[in-house]
């Protein structure tokens, strides 16, 4: 019986995917284990396996590259040697045998009365059409080209290795990491070295990695020296109406916009703003800066203390740790922080779980994980979702304060902006200023949820422990 092959739920929101691509060809046979597409979700994008064996079956209108379906969406079937396709089966004119010649008879066969009748309408159980295209495998060919480990093909593609031709090491023949590496040690000087979508694009654009490699010897060539190199070789002539661009509301982007509309049109936000001294937490963390360094530890960020101290908050004030679910306020009792995390295909709020009984650097270690994982496209549903609080820093893009907008089912976020020295007046009665790094704290919280006071109440805890790091580090 052929087995379906479904569009997997990659995660608990997750309701259609992107079919990105197919990664075996109809009728290859396959085996347990092996990748057979990608697809992009509203989190990432994905090389998914088989759990079965059997040869791939592609209907000719099946999924097309870019196209959205639905989670459980047939893409294809799974069958044995000799086993037809459910689409063949819809498809194919049944085929009859003459009696007398032993040949196939498929227009019409007469009954004993003489009146034809269409063929369609006689009973053949001995009768069966051979399936087009199959291609049974044998022993010794089970596929049409060499087998890869998962790990090794990524490998492989961020070093720009085509490992087509490459003689595996592994078992029975499988290419395996260390097979890559030997061939990337061992590239001739001149070998051109790019990601699989700088290549595409640079075909696409017309552009010479060659030559771009050449300048930029040792290097691997990426996107953004593509589209560099095109700019580059375009004359710059100001055309007389400029082309309008459009590009189509897809992928994360199309997440988050329907996520944010839902959260300005379901939540009822309100947002404080106060301003914190952090001159002590910038001191504090410049401390350990210095003395971490020449280790192989991670020395925090700011997002790492601010990860802390805000968990440590939200135990005191848990209706901010609190979500809206199905018309109940469930307040939460353990503390994941989501940090927001801005990537080549859109925002992403990674998740810090159980940043409250974390350390600091616990919490800059997992934190580092996973923002390189986003940044890479790697990140799993469960890396994403599951947050109780989020934080979003545009501190670096030199930005004092803004209103973020709540990330639903959460009731609260916490909005970070830069860092900068200001003279602050330290004793009015003595008008004694003096120059100060402040920081500005913008907490948009559900009112929903949450009245104003307690979410004051929260905001002040913040910026109590932003002034006085000494009082949270030790706990």
């Amino acid at each position: 019986m052929a087995i379906e092959i479904l569009l997997p739920r990659l995660g608990w929101t997750m309701e259609e995917g992107v079919f990105v691509e197919w990664l075996k060809r109809d009728g290859d046979a396959v085996q347990s284990g092996d990748l057979l597409f990608t697809i992009e979700s509203d989190k990432a994008t994905d090389e998914v396996e088989t759990f079965e064996s059997g040869i791939l079956r592609i209907a000719p209108d099946g999924p097309q590259p870019g196209s959205t379906l639905p989670v459980g969406a047939v893409l294809g079937y799974l069958v044995q040697p000799g086993e037809r396709a459910p689409f063949e089966a819809e498809n194919q004119e049944p085929r009859t045998e003459n009696r007398r010649t032993g040949e196939p008879e498929n227009r019409e066969t007469r009954l004993d009365n003489g009146h034809p009748t269409p063929n369609s309408q006689l009973p053949t159980p001995n009768s069966q059409s051979p399936i087009p295209n199959s291609r049974p495998p044998t022993p010794n060919s089970r596929r049409s080209g060499p087998t890869i480990s998962p790990r090794a093909r990524r490998i492989a593609a961020e070093l720009g290795i085509d490992w087509a031709a490459v003689t595996g090491s592994g078992r029975t023949g499988r290419i395996v990491e260390r097979d890559i590496r030997a061939l990337a040690a061992q590239a001739p000087t001149g070998q051109v070295r790019a990601t699989p979508l700088a290549r595409r694009m640079a075909e696409d654009l017309g552009v010479d990695l060659g030559q771009l490699a050449a300048s930029q010897p040792g290097r691997r060539i990426d996107r953004s020296e593509v589209e560099q190199a095109a700019r580059a070789r375009t004359p710059a002539v100001v055309p007389l109406a400029a082309p309008v661009q459009t590009q189509p509301l897809s992928g994360i982007r199309r997440i988050t916009a329907a996520r944010m509309a839902e959260s300005a049109h379901t939540a009822a936000p309100v947002t404080l703003t106060t301003e914190a001294d952090a001159t002590e937490l910038a001191r504090l963390r410049s401390n350990i800066v210095a003395d971490m360094a020449g280790t192989d530890l991670a020395a925090p960020s700011y997002n790492d203390l601010l990860v802390r101290l805000v968990a440590l908050a939200l135990l005191e004030h848990p209706a901010l740790n609190a979500s809206l679910e199905n018309d109940r306020i469930v307040q939460h009792a353990a503390v994941h922080i989501g940090i927001a995390v801005d990537t080549e295909r859109g925002l992403l709020a990674p998740v810090v779980r159980d940043a409250h009984i974390k350390s600091v650097q616990q919490i800059a270690s997992a934190s580092a994980q996973l923002i390189a994982q986003a940044r890479a496209g790697k990140s799993g549903p469960d890396d994403l979702s599951g947050g109780t609080f989020t934080i979003t820093n545009l501190g670096m893009y030199e930005i004092d304060a803004f209103t973020p907008i709540i990330n639903l089912p959460e009731c609260a976020i916490l909005g970070v902006g830069r860092i900068v020295a200001r003279p602050v007046v330290i004793d009015e009665q003595a008008e004694t200023v003096a120059v100060r790094k402040m920081m500005v704290l913008s907490l948009s919280f559900d009112h929903r949820v949450v009245d104003g006071a307690p979410a004051a109440r929260f905001l002040q805890r913040v910026k109590h422990y932003v002034e006085h790091p000494y009082s949270w580090l030790t706990r």
